[in-house]
């Protein structure tokens, strides 16, 4: 047990607890916050950062998945249907990291410049979801049954390639583009489907990157030993501070962190 407590880097734990703690709050923010975190915080390899958060996402978006099962807020056809675009996509961009040295600087520089763009992307929808669902609805209206369909695989394709690559757009933009594939959906159902739709797709590509080398296993132990009860404060102080207020805070937060990543 000592021998346990010694080998937790406690400083990457309360790195974890604070991360989770925005997750639980929000619901979005992990790999938006977790990965540039560790870039630029800790000064670890965007690869490696990306590989770890992706991990580091599968473990606590089961713990949610499992949460939202029992309360039957998941639509398991939803998931589905993103999975078939995410999972093939993610396997095709993982080969294709495979083939290249991660560790070459130029690499370092697509990844963060990946990143950066997807955190600017991710702030935005933060900020005008509500007028971005208006003015789709407005121009498009609902969608056929087939095209719904459709459009769903492709974006868990467009999820699947951003993710793998810099471990952002589960969240924010997975939801947003829920919303507008699926109005007449509750909400609850929403972010239930898309936590339960990352669990795969973070899955997998932490494995992949796993498998080309791009994991540190002692800093994802030291994150999770945080992020779990982080996670469980975060998710109780939520309901006491004005979902608005939070979501500006992150999104703030977001621009902050990928304009930095673009300097």
């Amino acid at each position: 047990m000592t021998n346990l407590f010694h080998a937790i880097d406690w400083l990457y734990a309360a790195s974890g607890f604070g991360v989770g703690l925005l997750v639980g709050m929000t619901g979005v923010g992990g790999g938006s916050l977790m990965t540039p975190l560790l870039i630029l915080l800790f000064g670890i390899h965007p690869a490696t950062a990306v590989g770890t958060d992706l991990l580091y996402a599968a473990a606590t978006k089961t713990a949610g998945t499992f949460v939202h099962g029992f309360s039957r807020s998941v639509d398991w056809r939803i998931v589905a249907r993103l999975a078939l675009g995410s999972v093939p996509a993610t396997i095709v961009t993982l080969f294709v990291l495979s083939r290249v040295d991660l560790s070459s600087g130029s690499v370092a520089h697509v990844i963060t410049n990946v990143l950066g763009a997807a955190l600017l992307a991710t702030a935005v929808v933060l900020i005008f979801r509500a007028r971005l669902v208006a003015l789709y609805t407005r121009r498009v209206g609902e969608l056929s049954v087939r095209n719904t369909a459709l459009w769903t695989v492709i974006t868990g394709a467009a999820l699947g390639v951003l993710v793998s690559i810099s471990s952002v757009g589960a969240g924010a933009l997975g939801v947003t583009a829920l919303i507008l594939l699926y109005p007449r959906l509750p909400t609850a159902r929403i972010v239930g489907s898309d936590i339960a739709h990352a669990v795969p797709l973070t899955l997998v590509a932490g494995l992949g990157h796993w498998m080309i080398g791009s994991i540190d296993a002692h800093i994802l132990g030291s994150l999770l030993v945080g992020s779990i009860p982080g996670i469980v404060v975060g998710s109780y102080t939520a309901v006491r501070v004005p979902d608005a207020v939070l979501r500006v805070t992150l999104a703030v937060v977001l621009i902050i962190v990928g304009g930095r990543l673009f300097i």
